[in-house]
C-alpha cells in the first residue's frame, strides 16, 4: 500500500487535488488513496487468479482430450482384436464342421457289417474314409490298397451301395442336380461364357497347349478364385496343387490376390502344395488326397502337368502299353474323387506334340492319345494371341458347343 508520506513526496500537499502514485501509476485524491489501492490490489489479484484458472483449465482440457484420444485408440484396438477373434471363431467353427463331417463319415463306416477296429484302420489308412469312397471304388483296388480279403471287400462295397441307395434315377433328378451345380470363375467373362458360366465342379477339365499359352497361369488363378465366396464366383474352399514340373510360384499367387484386394497371406495358407518328383509319387499324392479333401476343405485339385513324368520315364514303343494303362488308372483316380466329392473340381494341364504326317492345318495334338482324351470330361486347347492375349478353344465337352474365347494374362491375373 502507498503511504501518505510517499504520496506527499509526489510533490503535492494534501489540498484535495489528485496525486500521481508511482506504485499504481495513476492519480489519487486525498482520502481515497487506500480505497483506490485496495480496489487496485483486488483487481490485480482477480486478474492473476483468472489467468491461473484459465491456464489450469487449458491444461485440464488438454489432459481430457488426451484421455479421450487414448480411450478411442484403446477402443480401436479392442475392435480390431474383436474382429480378429470373430474371424478366428469363424475359422474354428468351419474347421469344427469339417471335422464333424469327417467323424460322421467314419461312424457310418463303423456301422457297416463286419467292420471292426482293425478293418476300420486299414480302410482309413488306404484312403477309404467314407461310404462314397468305398462304393465308387472297384473292389480290386480296395483289396490291393487296404489288404482286406475278397469276401470282406465285396460285402463292404455292397453294403455301402445299399446305404447310399446307388442305382437308377430319373433324368429329371439329374436335371435338378445339374441346375444347382457350382462353378468357379476364371476371372475372364469370355472364358467363363465358353464354359457355360464358369468351370463346373464334379468333372476333370484338361487344358493343353504349347509353352507360354497360359496353362499354369490359369491354374494359379483358379487357386485364388476358388477361395472366393459363392456370390463372387468361388466355392469358399481351399486348393490342392500338385506340381510335376517345378512351375508353381507363390509370388504369382501374391500378385493375383492383390489384384482382387485379398489378403495374400490367407490365400497362400489355404493352398496345399505337393511336389511330385516322379510318376509313382504323383499317383501316390492323388491317393493321399482323398484323406485331405474333407480335412482341409479342398474344392479344387490342380495337376500341372499330367503327362510330364510319364512322358520322360516311359520311353520307346515297348513301354507304351504300360504307360497308357498307368495313365488310365491315374485319370480314373481323379474322376473317382469328383464322384465321391461332388463339389470338387479337378484341373489337369497337358503338353502337346506334333504329328509328322500332317502337312496341312495344325499338326499340334495333345499328348497321351485317346486314353487322356476319353478320361477328361472337358478339353480346352490354348494358343497364343497378340501380346498378352491368349485364345481358348473348346475341343470337347458333353454339353457345350465348340467355340473360342479371347482372354489376357496381366500382372493382376486372368482378365478379358
Amino acid at each position: 500500500m502507498a503511504k501518505a508520506s510517499e504520496i506527499n513526496n509526489g510533490g503535492q500537499s494534501g489540498n484535495g487535488e489528485p496525486y500521481f502514485c508511482k506504485e499504481c501509476k495513476r492519480n489519487h485524491t486525498k482520502g481515497k488513496i487506500y480505497k483506490d489501492h485496495l480496489k487496485f490490489a483486488r483487481f490485480e489479484i482477480d486478474k492473476n487468479e483468472i489467468e491461473e484458472k484459465s491456464e489450469s483449465n487449458e491444461k485440464e482440457l488438454e489432459s481430457e482430450v488426451e484421455e479421450i484420444f487414448e480411450d478411442l485408440e484403446e477402443d480401436e484396438d479392442d475392435i480390431i482384436e474383436l474382429n480378429e477373434m470373430e474371424e478366428e471363431e469363424l475359422d474354428s467353427d468351419s474347421n469344427e464342421v469339417i471335422i464333424n463331417d469327417a467323424n460322421m463319415c467314419v461312424e457310418a463306416i463303423k456301422k457297416l457289417p463286419g467292420v471292426g477296429e482293425a478293418t476300420l484302420k486299414k480302410l482309413i489308412k488306404a484312403g477309404f474314409s467314407s461310404l462314397e469312397s468305398i462304393a465308387y471304388t472297384p473292389p480290386k483296388i480296395i483289396q490291393n490298397e487296404s489288404g482286406l480279403g475278397d469276401k470282406t471287400t465285396a460285402k463292404l462295397v455292397k453294403a455301402s451301395m445299399a446305404q447310399l441307395k446307388i442305382g437308377f434315377k430319373s433324368a429329371e433328378d439329374v436335371w435338378e442336380y445339374r441346375k444347382n451345380i457350382s462353378r468357379i470363375t476364371t476371372g475372364s467373362q469370355e472364358l467363363d461364357d465358353l464354359f457355360g458360366g464358369g468351370i463346373e465342379t464334379g468333372c476333370v477339365v484338361e487344358f493343353f497347349g504349347e509353352f507360354r499359352t497360359g496353362k499354369t497361369q490359369i491354374a494359379h488363378q483358379l487357386c485364388v478364385n476358388v477361395q472366393l465366396p459363392y456370390e463372387d464366383g468361388g466355392l469358399n474352399g481351399n486348393a490342392l496343387y500338385i506340381d510335376t514340373e517345378g512351375t508353381f510360384r507363390p509370388e504369382r499367387i501374391v500378385q493375383m490376390s492383390e489384384g482382387l484386394d485379398l489378403d495374400y497371406k490367407k490365400i497362400l495358407k489355404n493352398i496345399i502344395f505337393g511336389r511330385a518328383y516322379n510318376s509313382d509319387h504323383q499317383i501316390l499324392l492323388i491317393k493321399e488326397a482323398a484323406n485331405l479333401i474333407k480335412e482341409k476343405n479342398i474344392k479344387l485339385i490342380i495337376v500341372d502337368s499330367l503327362i510330364g513324368h510319364f512322358r520322360s520315364e516311359y520311353i520307346g514303343r515297348g513301354t507304351l502299353a504300360t504307360r497308357q494303362q498307368t495313365i488310365n488308372a491315374h485319370l480314373h483316380d481323379l474322376l473317382r474323387l469328383t464322384d465321391i466329392f461332388p463339389e470338387l473340381c479337378v484341373i489337369v494341364t497337358n503338353q502337346v506334340q506334333s504329328k509328322p504326317d500332317v502337312f496341312y492345318g495344325n499338326p499340334t495334338v495333345a499328348t497321351g492319345g485317346n486314353i487322356v482324351a476319353h478320361g477328361s470330361t472337358i478339353r480346352v486347347y490354348l494358343r497364343k494371341g497378340k501380346g498378352e492375349q491368349r485364345v481358348a478353344k473348346m475341343i470337347d465337352a458333353p454339353h457345350l458347343p465348340e467355340g473360342e474365347a479371347v482372354f489376357s494374362i496381366t500382372e493382376n491375373g486372368i482378365t478379358d
